[in-house]
C-alpha cells in the first residue's frame, strides 16, 4: 500500500513540477534538487537555515514537495522521507520533460540540522572555472564527465539576470557588451536588451528549448550560446570540450551518462538506519529547532553543483 501511494505522490509532485518548469516560475537552471546533500536540509524553514542564503533564494517547488508529503503522512505515516520525494519528483520531473527515467535506491532519512554556513562551502559559484568546478565535484567522488553531464541539467529551467551580469561590461557609449568574446552576438545582443530593466528579469538557460530535456544545450555551448559563465568555460578546456561535443551529437550518450551521474549524486551525503529522521512536515524537524547544534555536529557533503544558481 505504501510503495503504491508513494509512486502516486511522487507522480503527483514531478507533474506539478513539470508544469513550474512549463510556466518559468522554477527559478536558478535547476529541478527542485538543490544538490545540496539529499538529506533534504534546504526544504527546512526558520532564521539561518539553507534557504535564507542568497544562493538558494530563486529555488522553488518547495510547495510541490510539501503536498505530496501531506498526501503520504495521511496514508503511510512516518514512512517515506522528504529526502525520497524530492529525489523521486526529481527523476520523474525529467522523465516528464522528455529525459531519461534513472532508477534510484530509497531509504534516506532527513537532515536534523539546515545552516545557511554551510551553503557557501557545498556550491559552485558562477566565477568557478573548469579547474575550479572539477575540484570541488572530485572532493565528492564526482569525476569531470560527471560535471559536464549534470551540468546539462541547464537543459531546462531559466536563471535571474542578476546570475549572470559579471558577463557583461559598459562600453563607451554605455551599451552593455560581452566581457567573453566568444559569446554569439546575437544571443549577447539579446540577453542585454532582455536584462536593461531589471537584474531579477529571468532568462532561459538554454535557449530555444528550456522546457524540454534534451541535449540542445551542449549544441548552444558549442555555438557561443552559453547562458552561465560556468557553462561557457565548459568550452573553453580541451577535456569537457570533448564531452561537450560527443552529447550535442549523440542524445542518447547524454542521457546514458545522465542516469549514472545522476544516481551516483543522489548517493552523496545520504542518511541512513537511526541518523537523522523521517520529517512530518518537510518544512521542520519533528521535535521544533533543528539549529541549536554546532555545525560541525552532523556531515554535510552533499553538492549544490552546477545545477542551481
Amino acid at each position: 500500500m505504501c510503495s503504491r501511494n508513494l509512486a502516486i505522490a511522487a507522480n503527483h509532485a514531478s507533474e506539478n513540477l513539470h508544469a513550474s518548469t512549463n510556466e518559468k516560475s522554477f527559478q536558478g537552471c535547476n529541478l527542485l534538487i538543490s544538490f545540496q546533500g539529499c538529506d533534504a536540509p534546504v526544504l527546512i524553514q526558520g532564521n539561518d537555515s539553507e534557504r535564507t542564503d542568497p544562493a538558494n533564494l530563486s529555488l522553488g517547488g518547495f510547495n510541490v514537495i510539501d503536498e505530496a508529503k501531506r498526501l503520504l503522512e495521511a496514508v503511510c505515516p512516518a514512512t517515506v522521507s522528504c529526502s525520497d520525494i524530492v529525489v523521486l519528483a526529481a527523476r520523474d520531473a525529467v522523465t516528464l520533460t522528455g529525459g531519461p527515467s534513472v532508477p534510484v535506491s530509497l531509504g534516506r532519512r532527513d537532515s536534523l540540522v539546515s545552516l545557511a554556513s554551510n551553503v557557501r562551502r557545498s556550491i559552485i559559484d558562477t566565477g568557478f572555472s573548469v579547474d575550479a568546478m572539477a575540484a570541488s565535484f572530485a572532493s565528492k567522488g564526482l569525476t569531470m564527465d560527471d560535471l559536464v553531464t549534470l551540468s546539462g541539467g541547464h537543459t531546462i529551467g531559466s536563471a535571474h539576470c542578476g546570475t549572470f551580469r559579471e558577463r557583461f561590461r559598459p562600453d563607451a557609449n554605455g551599451s552593455m557588451v560581452p566581457v567573453d568574446g566568444t559569446m554569439n552576438t546575437d544571443y549577447a545582443t539579446e540577453l542585454a536588451r532582455t536584462c536593461a530593466a531589471s537584474g531579477s528579469v529571468t532568462v532561459d538557460c538554454n535557449e530555444g528549448s528550456a522546457a524540454t530535456f534534451d541535449n540542445r544545450y551542449f549544441g548552444n555551448l558549442l555555438d557561443g550560446r552559453a547562458l552561465l559563465r560556468t557553462d561557457a568555460v565548459l568550452v573553453q578546456n580541451p577535456t569537457t570540450r570533448a564531452t561537450v561535443a560527443a552529447f550535442a551529437q549523440s542524445q542518447e550518450s547524454f542521457f546514458r551518462s545522465w542516469a549514472s551521474s545522476f544516481a551516483r549524486l543522489t548517493s552523496l551525503g545520504v542518511k541512513t538506519g537511526s541518523d537523522g529522521e523521517i520529517r512530518r512536515l518537510c518544512s521542520s524537524v519533528n521535535g521544533g529547532h533543528p539549529w541549536t547544534c554546532n555545525s560541525n555536529t552532523y556531515s554535510y557533503i552533499g553538492i549544490s553543483g552546477v545545477l542551481q544558481y
